[in-house]
């Protein structure tokens, strides 16, 4: 992969909001990197080294419970920065984050960022309305997750995928997308096996295609339209 990078903002909202001068600084300190689908990007509680801006990859940041129950608790892609939490004071990662889709990410040191948040008015304010929305997200998630029914949440969480994607393909598995929304394998399979014969979704091992995007916002519940709005 050519990891050289442009004098031009790449395809990140964030850093392509930024003034031309302000993105020239960050310039140096910037690596292009590939992420893995699957790869762990912060492990909870390992301290933070790298902040990183998506590009075309999707990072999942999941919560663990000491029973083993895990939760999605966010989802990330070109439109966010991954380890917000770094820049807010705290140094240690509070949940898992994992790429749910590979793909490019642009990565920093934390302690470069820093730096930079703390001397650069817009950046600071990019980054803390990013943070509102992040919040805003986790909140309608675990609403969605006490509310909505399986069928709602999984069409909830294809759809906060398939907006972060530059396809309509996720190379994902049912097992993934239980540990997702923290129920079990066989449930995701079920339901995937309906959502197949509405004709919303094809579905193979490990690939998982949406055909029809309407059909599956007529299954989603209010928390999924809630979270979409701030972003899109």
């Amino acid at each position: 992969m050519d990891t050289t990078l442009s004098n031009s903002p790449p395809q990140n909202r964030i850093l392509a909001a930024l003034s031309r001068p302000v993105y020239e600084r960050l310039l140096a300190d910037l690596e292009l990197v590939y992420i893995c689908v699957g790869e762990d990007i912060y492990e909870p509680d390992i301290p933070v080294a790298y902040l990183y801006f998506p590009v075309d990859c999707i990072v999942a940041c999941i919560a663990e419970l000491a029973d083993g129950a895990t939760l999605l608790t966010s989802m990330i892609g070109q439109e966010g920065m991954v380890g917000i939490s770094y820049l807010l004071g705290s140094e240690k990662a509070p949940v898992r984050a994992v790429a749910l889709s590979g793909g490019r990410a642009l990565k920093i040191k934390s302690s470069a960022l820093k730096k930079e948040f703390d001397s650069e008015d817009k950046l600071q304010r990019l980054l803390l309305r990013f943070t509102q929305t992040l919040i805003l997200q986790t909140t309608h998630i675990a609403i969605g997750a006490r509310y909505d029914s399986i069928e709602q949440q999984l069409c909830g969480f294809l759809l906060m995928t398939l907006d972060r994607l530059p396809t309509n393909a996720l190379h994902i598995t049912h097992q993934q997308v239980s540990v997702m929304l923290g129920v079990r394998r066989e449930t995701i399979t079920d339901l995937s096996q309906k959502l197949q014969m509405t004709g919303a979704i094809t579905s193979r091992r490990g690939h998982l295609t949406i055909v029809d995007r309407q059909e599956l916002e007529s299954r989603t519940g209010e928390s999924y339209t809630a979270a979409n709005k701030e972003y899109y």
